[in-house]
C-alpha cells in the first residue's frame, strides 16, 4: 500500500481546463456596509475587477462562505457555471490568458 501525502509521492497531474476569471481589486462585504447602516447583513459581496471595462458584480452569501475570496486572487466559472476563487500565485501559475 503506498502512503506519501507529505512528501508527495503520488501521481501528479497537469491541468489543461479553460475557464473565465477576472483578478480582484476590491471587494466590498455586505456586513461591513450593513454594519454602518445599522441593519442586518444578507452575507454577500461586491466585487470589483482589476481589469478595465468589466463592473463590480456581487456574489453570493454562500459563495463568500464557501470559498472566502480575497483581493488579489481570481474569480473563477467553469465551463459547467460553477463559480469558484483561486489565490493570484496559483491561478497564474497555472493558467495562460487566451487572446480572443
Amino acid at each position: 500500500m503506498r502512503g506519501a501525502v507529505e512528501g508527495y509521492a503520488m501521481p501528479r497531474y497537469r491541468c489543461h481546463k479553460e475557464v473565465w476569471a477576472l483578478k480582484i481589486a476590491a471587494i466590498e462585504f455586505d456586513a461591513t456596509r450593513a454594519a454602518a447602516e445599522g441593519r442586518e447583513t444578507d452575507g454577500s459581496a461586491m466585487i470589483t475587477p482589476v481589469e478595465a471595462g468589466y463592473a463590480p458584480f456581487k456574489v453570493s452569501a454562500a459563495y463568500v462562505k464557501k470559498h472566502d475570496p480575497k483581493i488579489g486572487g481570481y474569480y473563477v466559472i467553469y465551463r459547467d457555471g460553477y463559480q469558484s476563487w483561486s489565490p493570484g500565485a496559483e491561478f497564474e501559475d497555472g493558467y495562460t490568458r487566451i487572446e480572443t
